[in-house]
């Protein structure tokens, strides 16, 4: 096992697992993997748990971002929520089994996230959750069934925005095992924003000047085949606006082929332009470029508003409310009239255009190495 460990004074540093399986998980390791690296007295050791498993999702993550190989592969692949986090538990029990870290750190809110928690804490190793405190409150999604497991049973909690605050102090979690650090994503963000305009992707693509980007995978959007189906009609109306470039993720293009609707999707057409999914790089690049987002994606909301491009959050609620009050996101469902409404406030210049929000500075990673390291220090004190 290639652990990058760093000796001091002849003694092995404390090991430090950063556990990511999904897309987002890697944009956000990212900058934390490069903090701890800089951070003397600190080793870490990388476990990809393989929950999205394909190399256009996850594979040219680590190479453009300069994340190095995964120390450790779990390998779990796709299953449906229960089977896949039971597997995540089961296989990452075994590995701390044989080779226990100080910490485990999980990020976000994926089947990852709870599975390797929950393993973690159940052999007695200590549990950092970074993104800890955000809630949507709705209990039908997953991922905030996953939010609240982990963060209940977290060791020391580290907050992206302030909202999260309120939320785990409601919930009666100590204010001593949570920081407010700010937001990982937005280092990775200006890190590569140069690399990323110089793609070139919009151009690369054939999109006029003026374009908009959608993205679309949660179950209340793609599951059901009537609610697909009307939002991909609205696109395909939207695009006569405005053109529209679509990244379409695995899950929706499987559920748009199930409801016989896959052609209206397919590569080539205009002026909806359907590709498949995107590098994290082209994906900045067309983010950065854009002129609106229609999205269901929570990274997406806090991309846009630290670039500054409006947002049209395809759900009735958020677990990032700092985007709808100070970015530049707004709520608008799926429903066709109040998406179609958005969509032409933005035509019309009628935007809010956003207000800086508080530590998504680029230094977020910085802080949470602060953080565990303050934290190590005093678990270890006698």
């Amino acid at each position: 096992m290639a652990e990058r460990e760093i000796i001091i004074a002849g003694l092995p540093s404390p090991l430090i697992d950063l556990v990511a399986g999904a897309r987002p998980n890697f944009v956000k390791l990212a900058p934390v993997a490069r903090a701890l690296a800089a951070h003397r007295g600190l080793a870490t050791r990388i476990v990809h748990t393989g929950q999205h498993y394909d190399a256009a999702m996850n594979d040219v993550f680590f190479t453009e971002l300069g994340i190095p190989a995964p120390d450790v592969h779990l390998d779990v692949g796709s299953a449906p929520h229960g089977a896949q986090t039971g597997r995540i538990l089961e296989r990452y029990e075994g590995h701390l089994l044989g080779s226990p870290p100080a910490a485990c750190v999980v990020f976000g809110d994926v089947n990852s996230t709870i599975g390797c928690a929950l393993a973690a804490v159940k052999v007695g190793v200590p549990v950092v959750h970074v993104e800890a405190g955000l809630r949507s409150f709705d209990r039908t999604m997953p991922e905030e069934i996953n939010r609240l497991l982990t963060d209940a049973i977290a060791d020391l909690l580290l907050v992206s925005e302030d909202s999260g605050l309120e939320n785990l102090r409601r919930e009666g979690i100590p204010d001593g095992k949570v920081r407010l650090v700010g937001n990982v994503m937005i280092d990775t963000l200006q890190q590569m924003l140069p690399a990323a305009r110089a793609q070139g992707t919009a151009t690369r693509l054939g999109l006029a000047p003026r374009y908009g980007l959608v993205t679309l995978h949660r179950p209340s959007n793609v599951d059901e085949p009537a609610v697909l189906r009307e939002l991909v009609d609205l696109l395909h109306a939207l695009a006569t606006e405005m053109p529209l470039v679509f990244p379409v993720h695995p899950r929706t293009r499987r559920a748009a082929e199930a409801s016989g609707i896959g052609e209206r999707l397919a590569e080539g057409r205009t002026p909806l332009v359907c590709v498949g999914p995107l590098p994290y790089l082209d994906t900045l690049s067309l983010l950065s470029g854009a002129a609106v987002v229609l999205t269901d994606s929570g990274g997406l909301q806090e991309e846009t508003s630290a670039l500054g491009v409006p947002c049209l959050t395809l759900r009735e609620t958020t677990e990032r409310p700092v985007t709808t009050r100070l970015g530049t996101s707004r709520l608008v469902g799926n429903d066709s009239g109040r998406i179609r409404a958005a969509f032409r406030d933005v035509l019309a210049g009628a935007w809010n255009a956003g207000q800086p929000i508080p530590l998504w500075d680029g230094r977020a990673g910085e802080r949470v190495a602060h953080e565990i390291a303050s934290w190590l220090g005093r678990r270890s004190s006698p």
